[in-house]
């Protein structure tokens, strides 16, 4: 029995309009034929989001054919089979002595791949960012008669401009942030262990709200009391006691699409000094969501937000945001002063004002937001102030 396709996240026009604008980026650069290795955008161009990038893989486009082709190590092939919008003939399962050996690996199974088809003679595209140097050099040696082309980011930049159906998707995801907010002020409270309360969230995040489940979890962190001035913890087996603060950070996932939430949480009263920071922060997430605009560049964002922050006393070292879509970061534009990127209708960042300002205190809020014709459109409905619980 052939494995059956699972209900797709977009339609097949969806798929072949991005494969189109990456077919035409492609002919820009006299490239032929393009190896996607970035998990984020073979999700992007497939549909498909298994976690098999642990081993060599690569997403072929060829500018003669419709529809991409896929390899994988064997064992992957049928999720890829299950995910992937085109035809499962087009999944190629290299076979498992590729696996752990030390002369050959699944790039070359690729490269074979490309001289039987003839493709080997022309412009090859390799994302060479996501390669290591030894797998670089590898396709240099093997397709001598090739012109090998640097397309790093190239999909990345493409995939920057959302269409309705993405941005709809990623609405999605952040409704199911906002419910995984709403139940970390329920279950926070004095004696609940950090490790029983993100059970709860997280909890909340996949099961998700109008019957549209987050399908998968990214990036988790809980970071309480005296933690507060850590970015990147998950939780403890301690537990919350009276006056602890606690920062949150997660995000909802919808088929790989991303939308990210920090709030800052207090059992009983907030400092004086959270309170202080809480409305330098909110001032400066407010002028910089005012700063956006088609037309604009990031680089306003961020100076717009530096500035109402610095009328409040306060200062944040790190950008104050960044591309997000599928996977947490895109790895294209920031929200930084100096950042001449143009704002376009569609693009989606995340205004990440966590701000960790000595080694025991740090604060957090975010939005996760899409420019529109006219200004900004933040995806959370939840009010941006300290919870107290």
């Amino acid at each position: 029995m052939a494995m059956p396709k699972a209900p797709q996240a977009f339609p097949r026009t969806e798929y072949l309009r991005r494969i189109a604008a990456v077919k035409a980026e492609m002919e820009k650069r006299e490239i032929d034929v393009l190896m996607v290795t970035s998990p984020a955008s073979i999700t992007y161009l497939s549909g498909y989001t298994s976690k098999s990038g642990y081993v060599p893989q690569g997403l072929i486009l060829s500018l003669k054919e419709e529809e991409p082709t896929f390899f994988t190590r064997r064992m992957d092939a049928p999720a890829a089979m299950h995910q992937m919008f085109f035809d499962s003939s087009r999944v190629i399962g290299y076979a498992e002595d590729l696996i752990a050996n030390p002369d050959l690996d699944g790039f070359d199974a690729i490269i074979d791949f490309l001289h039987d088809k003839g493709l080997a003679s022309g412009g090859v595209g390799l994302e060479t960012k996501a390669l290591s140097a030894q797998t670089a050099e590898k396709f240099k040696v093997r397709i001598p008669k090739g012109k090998i082309v640097d397309f790093a980011n190239g999909v990345h930049w493409i995939r920057g401009i959302k269409s309705d159906l993405e941005i709809g998707v990623m609405r999605e995801a952040a409704a199911n942030a906002d419910a995984g907010m709403a139940r970390a002020t329920e279950v926070i409270r004095p004696g609940v262990r950090e490790a029983d309360a993100a059970a709860e969230i997280i909890g909340a995040l996949v099961r998700g709200v109008d019957g549209k489940p987050s399908t998968d979890l990214a990036g988790f962190f809980l970071c309480a009391s005296p933690r507060s001035a850590t970015a990147h913890i998950r939780w403890t087996e301690d537990a919350f006691r009276q006056g602890s603060q606690i920062n949150l950070e997660f995000a909802g996932v919808r088929h790989g699409y991303t939308s990210a939430l920090m709030r800052t949480m207090s059992i009983g009263k907030p400092s004086d000094r959270l309170r202080r920071v809480h409305e330098a922060e909110v001032a400066g997430l407010e002028a910089a969501l005012a700063a956006v605009k088609p037309g604009a560049i990031c680089g306003d964002v961020a100076t717009a937000f530096n500035t109402a922050m610095k009328k409040h006393g306060v200062q944040k070292e790190s950008r104050c945001g960044y591309a997000i879509g599928i996977d947490w970061t895109e790895p294209t534009a920031s929200l930084k002063e100096g950042d001449r990127t143009v704002l376009k209708p569609n693009m989606t960042f995340h205004l990440m004002l966590g701000n960790w300002i000595d080694e025991d205190f740090g604060y957090v809020i975010s939005e996760t937001f899409r420019v529109t014709d006219t200004g900004a459109e933040a995806f959370s409905k939840l009010p941006r102030v300290i919870f107290e619980i």
